[in-house]
């Protein structure tokens, strides 16, 4: 199975996700910040989109959708449970179904914290996750509307996907999550080392997503919570619960 994977850069700093199976020719997108630049890509390169999957309602997702839909032709999925506040759907699905995509499945996966009725797609065969705002690279979601026990199960679960697992979150956050990072543990190697890389990346011009989940588990913050080098750059006593760990994490980079 191959898979042709682009991130297409969108707004100010977002990315609309667009695969091409060359098996099936089938292509599909992953939110819509705005139809121009995934139109531009699909005419470009002759393809034909089929399906547009949606990670949750915030405008900077989805404004382009249904322009992008009526241009194409493209189904259009999303939560069943935020449907309301999303463009129409084809597709309306929950955590635990699965999407038939070409030769690939799409797993719906619940991830609650950014918003509710966040959801992530995960699609095993190819080993890429597709996280809108909740899991981000080198950080996570501001929780807008959920809870800090939410987003931590939502971490925790998604960080427990295989380490080869690539990310593809919706920001080119990279580097201001990695100051933040860096401020926390300023004598922490691996930090300095992915910060190089980054920024190596982006004076080239090269998106620094995706990223492997191998990789965040390492470095972000958000995912270290057991961590007691990141507890007691915290401040936080020995012992402290890894969720209390993750709320003081969240309430700093808030401030940050």
């Amino acid at each position: 199975m191959t898979l042709e994977l682009t991130p297409i850069p969108c707004l100010a700093d977002n990315y609309a996700w667009l695969w091409h199976d060359t098996a099936t020719d089938t292509v599909v997108v992953v939110d819509v910040p705005e139809a121009a630049p995934v139109l531009k890509v699909l005419t470009e390169r002759d393809w034909q989109l089929h399906h547009i999957l949606i990670t949750h309602h915030h405008a900077d997702h989805i404004a382009g959708v249904e322009a992008l839909a009526q241009a194409t032709g493209a189904k259009v999925a999303g939560a069943a449970a935020d449907a309301h506040r999303l463009p129409p759907l084809d597709h309306p699905v929950a955590p635990g179904d699965v999407l038939a995509l070409g030769m690939e499945t799409a797993q719906v996966l619940a991830a609650d914290g950014h918003t509710l009725g966040h959801i992530a797609w995960y699609l095993p065969g190819a080993g890429l996750l597709f996280s809108g705002d909740s899991l981000m690279s080198w950080g996570c979601g501001r929780l807008f509307e959920g809870t800090p026990a939410q987003m931590f199960d939502t971490l925790t679960r998604l960080a427990a996907l295989p380490p080869e697992t690539r990310v593809c979150s919706g920001h080119e956050y990279t580097v201001s999550n990695g100051r933040f990072a860096l401020a926390l543990e300023p004598g922490n190697g691996r930090l300095h080392d992915r910060m190089d890389r980054v920024t190596a990346l982006r004076l080239a011009g090269e998106p620094s997503l995706p990223v492997t989940l191998g990789e965040e588990r390492a470095t972000n913050p958000f995912l270290r919570s057991h961590d007691a080098a990141l507890r007691a750059a915290l401040g936080l006593p020995e012992g402290a619960d890894p969720l209390a760990v993750f709320t003081e994490a969240r309430a700093r980079k808030d401030r940050f």
